[in-house]
């Protein structure tokens, strides 16, 4: 096993997914709940999870993108961003953060936390652009793949387009196209160099192990 490449089971992983009030807010864009997955051995690990609402310090109106539990009297009673950056940092820091286009959340949670450090981002979306999947949205990917009901089964009382549920199958959905894309375990530096993105704000890249 001596001088083996790492496998990217073995990589230091962590699905995220953010919930924010909207596009049109700009910069003024509010993180409105977050979640973190870790993977072990290439698979998403509840327990070790973090999942929270997070308070906007402002109201928030309803649009029709927003989940019918991010109201503002929900929101009112969670902590704000400050209040679990520490948390976010601890989860985050050093690890490649996994996601569906997740430079998307990646931005606004870099905005909002900024000593945020991943070594990098991994995007299931680049990975099922290269797969040739004909269509792209997590939704849709996970029931063409059928693994919409293994989610259910994993985050039970879930729904998609809330942050445990979307983070944990973007967590689900990256074996399942590595299994596509190589019919193998690949390296480490394979994936990142299939799915990977850099990001300018990360710390020099540790070992993926």
């Amino acid at each position: 096993m001596n001088g083996s490449p790492v496998t990217w089971t073995n990589a230091n992983l962590v699905a995220v997914d953010l919930e924010g009030s909207g596009a049109q807010d700009r910069d003024d864009e509010a993180i409105l709940e977050v979640a973190l997955v870790p993977l072990v051995a290439g698979l998403p690990h509840l327990p070790d999870s973090f999942e929270t609402l997070i308070n906007p310090q402002r109201p928030i109106g309803r649009h029709p993108w927003l989940s019918p539990g991010l109201t503002n009297a929900a929101l009112n009673q969670a902590p704000t961003i400050n209040e679990v950056a520490q948390r976010l940092t601890d989860m985050i820091n050093g690890r490649y953060l996994v996601g569906h286009n997740v430079a998307v959340d990646w931005r606004l949670l870099k905005r909002r936390v900024p000593d945020l450090a991943p070594a990098g981002l991994i995007d299931t979306l680049r990975l099922a652009r290269a797969v040739g999947a004909s269509r792209r949205s997590l939704t849709v990917l996970l029931d063409d793949l059928s693994l919409t009901r293994d989610i259910h089964a994993i985050v039970p009382g879930g729904q998609p387009h809330r942050a445990l549920w979307d983070a944990t199958a973007s967590a689900i959905l990256l074996p399942a196209l590595v299994q596509r894309h190589w019919g193998r375990t690949p390296s480490a530096t394979e994936l990142l160099a299939a799915a990977g993105i850099p990001t300018t704000d990360a710390t020099s890249q540790p070992a993926l192990f």
